[in-house]
């Protein structure tokens, strides 16, 4: 159907059914219109955030003369200065997770509904499930980002120190975009995790689990596992990757196989990694470590530190092997 091409009966690796789902091109039929427009505005914007967050430098020289001058009021301000547009920056990005929030909830009722099986779904929606890819995508790229860029938590910390100290003063913020505490106090609980848009997703996949008990739980592990084996069949068949416009493409790809993986993790009530799972960890984890190390060690970092079941009892030493860090 369209650009997402069932292979003939042949069985790689053991799993049936394997497509080629085209995460380059695919466009909405009429009945996807409404919801694709819907979430392509989330996504439109999920580039500017991404371009934020890469530029974000940060305000670390202006806070250390602040902390090493306490009582030079010129210090105090420039320093104040240079946090407070930071800070509605990171406002910003806080808003926008739980827009991305609403968004997968949108994608999901639609790809997981009962008039069809998750595999159809996929095969008929292309363009939907090109959109869930790449909220993945974003989500994956902007924990790297948010991972390696330390400035972010000492800018926040500063603000609330900051803000405490001229409330118990009684002084005026005059910051136009002051955050409220309980407002601070849900971006802390944010910014406090390592992967914090991979933890809203999972949270919100779990949400949308037990929000929606009359639609089969299978109906959503079935959905993630199967765009886990498309990725996967999909990166280790050259016939399917040479069909990659771009080298891009395969980054999205292992970044949005990794998501599903990670979302099925936190879903399904034994996890990924057992025997049982439908998804063979075995071979997306190959499929990771035959890449550049440099270009998935964020990834294997995802599998190792953001999955609910990694160190469970059932997992096998061999997968748990494969993951340990060199």
């Amino acid at each position: 159907m369209g650009n997402l091409i069932k292979v003939l009966t042949r069985d790689i690796d053991n799993n049936a059914g394997n497509f080629f789902l085209d995460f380059e091109n695919a466009q909405p039929s009429q009945s996807e219109t409404e919801v694709w427009e819907k979430v392509n505005q989330v996504l439109t914007e999920a580039k500017v955030i991404l371009e934020d967050l890469q530029t974000y430098k940060g305000a670390g020289e202006e806070i250390r003369q602040a902390i090493q001058n306490p009582n030079v009021e010129g210090v105090q301000e420039r320093a104040w200065a240079a946090v407070v547009p930071l800070v509605a920056k990171l406002k910003t990005f806080y808003e926008f997770s739980q827009k991305l929030e609403s968004s997968l909830h949108c994608l999901l009722d639609v790809l997981t509904s009962a008039d069809s099986t998750p595999t159809q779904h996929l095969e008929q929606k292309q363009a939907l499930a090109r959109q869930f890819a790449h909220i993945l995508h974003f989500t994956l790229r902007f924990d790297e980002l948010k991972m390696t860029n330390p400035a972010i938590q000492n800018d926040f910390s500063y603000y609330r120190r900051t803000i405490s100290r001229m409330r118990i003063n009684n002084m005026s913020s005059d910051s136009g975009s002051e955050v409220n505490n309980e407002l601070a106090n849900r971006m802390s609980l944010f910014y406090a995790s390592a992967t914090p848009m991979l933890k809203t997703l999972s949270d919100a996949t779990s949400k949308f689990v037990s929000d929606n008990p009359e639609v089969p739980i299978e109906n959503t592990t079935v959905c993630l596992s199967t765009m886990a084996c498309v990725c996967k069949v999909m990166l280790e068949t050259p016939e399917y990757r040479s069909r990659f416009a771009s080298e891009e493409t395969v980054l999205f790809c292992l970044r949005v196989m990794v998501g599903v993986i990670i979302l099925y993790d936190h879903v399904h009530p034994a996890g990924a990694f057992v025997k049982t799972s439908n998804i063979d960890m075995k071979g997306c984890i190959k499929v990771l470590k035959e890449q550049p190390p440099s270009s998935v060690e964020g990834l294997l970092n995802a599998l190792r530190y953001t999955t609910k079941h990694l160190n469970d009892e059932t997992t096998s030493k061999q997968i748990k092997n494969m993951l340990q860090a060199n």
